[in-house]
This record gives C-alpha cells, sequence and structure tokens, in this order.
C-alpha cells in the first residue's frame, strides 16, 4: 500500500519547507548568542538577516503564494503561518496582495484618475507616465510596509483580526463567503504567528530584535521593492508578452528556483517554478515578444544594467 501523498506539486517543494525551518532557527540562534557576540559577527549575522528575509520573501514566500506545498490546507495553514514569522508579515496577505492584484493588473500605469490598479506599480507614484524614481520606491515603500505591519500585530485586542478599515485587503478577499472566511481567517492566524515569533525572539534577546531584527526587517522590505522595480522597469505594461524583465542567468535560477524567469512567470503566474524555464520557448513566437527585455543582471542588481532605460523619457 502506498503512502498518502503530501506534495501538491512536486517532492522538490521539500527543498521550500526545510528552507522555511532553516530560517526560523537561524533567527532563534542568532537571538540567542547576540549578547555576547563581537561586532563584526553582530555585523554578519545582521547581512544574513537581511540576505534570508529578503530571500523569503522573493523566492520562498512567493513560490508558497502561487502554487501552495501540500495537499492538506492543514499543513499548508501551517507553512503560511511559519514563513509569516520568517517574511515580517502575513503570508496570507502577501499573497491576496500580489496574487490577486498585482498579477491581475501587471504593474499597470496611471489611469485618467491618475492612480494604478496595481497597488504595487513602479508607476504608481511616478509623472507624465514615467516610473516612481527607485529612491523613493524602494525606501519610502519599506517605511510604509514596516509601519502596516506594526499596525497590524498591535491588533492584539481585536484578535488580529482584519480591521473594518483595512479596505485594500477586504477588498481583495474572495467574493465567496466560505473561501474569502478561509483567507480572513489565515491572515488573522499568520498575524498571530508573526506576534508570538516575535515575542519569542525577543525573549531570547531584545537588544537582537531592536538592533538587528528590525533595522534587517527594513532594509530587507526596501531590497524587494528594488527587485519589484527591475522586474518591471522599462517593459511594457501593456504587453502580456514583455510586460516584465527576465534574467537568465544559470547560477542565479539554479539558487532561486528559477525566480529570473520573470516575464515567463508573468505570461503563466500558475505554473510551478520547475516548470518556468519550458515556457521560454513558446514567447519566441508570441505576439509583441521581440519588445521584451532581458536583463543580464538579477532585479535586485538592477542599477549594474546600465544599458536599460525608461522608454518614456
Amino acid at each position: 500500500m502506498r503512502p498518502p501523498r503530501i506534495w501538491r506539486s512536486r517532492p522538490a517543494d521539500a527543498w521550500l519547507v526545510g528552507l522555511s525551518v532553516v530560517h526560523l532557527l537561524a533567527n532563534m540562534y542568532f537571538a540567542w548568542t547576540w549578547d555576547e557576540a563581537s561586532l563584526v559577527r553582530q555585523c554578519i549575522v545582521f547581512a544574513l538577516v537581511v540576505l534570508a528575509t529578503v530571500y523569503n520573501i522573493i523566492v520562498v514566500s512567493h513560490v508558497f503564494t502561487h502554487r501552495p506545498w501540500f495537499r492538506s490546507e492543514v499543513l499548508n495553514s501551517m507553512a503560511s503561518a511559519l514563513n509569516s514569522v520568517n517574511a515580517g508579515q502575513s503570508v496570507m496577505a502577501y499573497r491576496l496582495l500580489h496574487v490577486c492584484n498585482h498579477h491581475r493588473y501587471n504593474n499597470d500605469r496611471q489611469g485618467p484618475d491618475g492612480k494604478t490598479r496595481d497597488l504595487s506599480s513602479t508607476f504608481r507614484g511616478g509623472r507624465n507616465g514615467r516610473h516612481e524614481s527607485l529612491l523613493t520606491y524602494a525606501l519610502w515603500g519599506a517605511l510604509v510596509s514596516v509601519g502596516a505591519q506594526a499596525r497590524a500585530l498591535l491588533r492584539i485586542s481585536h484578535g488580529w483580526r482584519v480591521g473594518k478599515r483595512e479596505n485594500v485587503l477586504r477588498g481583495l478577499v474572495s467574493p465567496n463567503t466560505v473561501r474569502g472566511a478561509c483567507e480572513l481567517r489565515q491572515i488573522r492566524l499568520d498575524r498571530a504567528a508573526h506576534a508570538v515569533g516575535l515575542a519569542g525572539l525577543t525573549f531570547l534577546s531584545w537588544r537582537w530584535t531592536l538592533t538587528c531584527l528590525i533595522p534587517a526587517v527594513i532594509v530587507a522590505f526596501a531590497l524587494v521593492n528594488v527587485q519589484n522595480y527591475f522586474e518591471h522597469y522599462s517593459a511594457d505594461p501593456e504587453n502580456r508578452y514583455a510586460n516584465a524583465v527576465s534574467h537568465y542567468g544559470r547560477l542565479y535560477n539554479l539558487l532561486t528556483f528559477n525566480d529570473g524567469f520573470h516575464q515567463e512567470h508573468h505570461v503563466r503566474p500558475s505554473a510551478h517554478w520547475s516548470e518556468l524555464p519550458g515556457i521560454r520557448p513558446e514567447l519566441a513566437d508570441a505576439p509583441g515578444a521581440a519588445a521584451r527585455v532581458v536583463s543580464p543582471v538579477p532585479a535586485i542588481l538592477g542599477l549594474a544594467d546600465r544599458s536599460r532605460r525608461d522608454p518614456t523619457r
């Protein structure tokens, strides 16, 4: 008799589960040993916490939001809660904002009302149809995100429920009554897990939380915004086959579960990460695909791609 299948897509997703657990254990170890660490070691730990948080958001949690790993909804709920601690935000809320909003409007330009429908669009704060400046998009966006997470954590007296004034999240919840209730319940569970996890890490070392974790999360959120910025900078939002930027470096894609195949990901958001390279040949004959942008560097290093320019300038 065969054992029951636990993986929804591929057993290779076990690597992502393992990385989630290792991330949490590493943070616990860093907090436990922080007070005795030398200044040099503290600087190294700070860099590692930034890197791990960025990696969790743009790779681990990102993959999970599109293709949950398990057949069991209970296990998926636990994975969402675990990575909410690692990513410093509710993974379910991230899923609603990313999958249900960003992938619906694909980094659109401002409409007649001066607003973008994609809440994370690089055009959202721009002028005259141009991209917003990288500095304001990355830094101001990070501070706004941190403020939102702080307010969510402080809803302890309300059981971390999604508030009546959180109109954006409520507007993205599924109209299906049962599914919508499950999404709201998962956000609540994610926030509770984040709060409990943060409290536990603070108990291990409040100095680590204040001087390492919180500043590292702010820096990580800014770097994630840099990543998103250059995944779309100079692309054509109106062209389905050229509205994102890919990077085909083998080492980067090996280490990031094919994160560089971003145009392929936008063409087929529900595709498993292992299937993305197979979508690349399909773009060759797609209408308008000749206009697509391919970067020689990963998006997070987009500033190094000096050949890329905003075509509206």
